[in-house]
């Protein structure tokens, strides 16, 4: 009888090894398209789909070109249905948000939008888990001209899945046997995708006004 084991959707080696090169189009474009995609993890799929090009771990083997296109695909189309959702959807968005994150998340992306204009914000979102999942529909339902949209969304897009693809098949090529130390340095590489999300926290904590003055 053969064993079945759970595949756990929050894991980038689970992904990689059920679904290959695919699996990373899919995840990445259910996490900037869909926002029943916002607890996937893009950061830590992209840096460990780089990583096992260079290393080829296990029996698993991904060819570098593809892994950089297939993590584009899904960044960049993804990016574009959910602005179309969020132009279509318009307000209606911010009340099916019902998780508190992601009611969180939009709230965060429209100060992004306030504080630093579109062009900055699309591709700051890029970097800010859970925000570039929801700032894109909430550029549509902003109204933000298409072309500036896409460029932007694009340029944040390719910088995002390209740098961190080649950063992990770079310490896979340089470091000899780091993918035996696969699981700490795929933990390290969520805390630090964390980081952008955690300053963002207390920056809001910050110009909260304190209500015991």
């Amino acid at each position: 009888m053969t064993t079945v084991l759970a595949l756990n959707p929050l894991s980038a080696t689970d992904l990689l090894t059920s679904f290959g090169t695919i699996g990373i189009l899919v995840v990445l474009f259910a996490e900037t398209g869909l926002l029943i995609g916002f607890f996937l993890p893009g950061d830590s799929l992209l840096f460990t789909g780089g990583l096992l090009c260079a290393t080829g771990a296990g029996s698993l083997h991904l060819s570098l070109p593809w892994v950089l296109l297939a993590a584009a695909a899904g960044a960049l189309l993804g990016a574009q249905v959910g602005f179309w959702i969020g132009r279509r959807a318009g307000q209606a968005l911010q009340a099916r948000a019902k998780r508190p994150k992601v009611a969180a998340g939009m709230q965060r992306a429209e100060e992004l939008f306030t504080r630093y204009g579109p062009a900055k914000a699309i591709v700051l979102a890029r970097f800010i888990p859970v925000v570039r999942t929801v700032l894109n529909p909430v550029a549509g339902a902003l109204h933000t001209p298409v072309r500036t949209f896409t460029f932007w969304q694009v340029l944040g897009g390719l910088v995002w899945t390209v740098g961190l693809v080649l950063a992990g098949y770079a310490l896979g090529a340089f470091i000899p046997g780091v993918d035996q130390y696969l699981l700490p340095v795929i933990a390290l590489v969520v805390i630090i995708s964390l980081i952008p999300l955690a300053r963002e926290i207390l920056r809001e904590r910050r110009r909260r006004p304190d209500p015991s003055r």
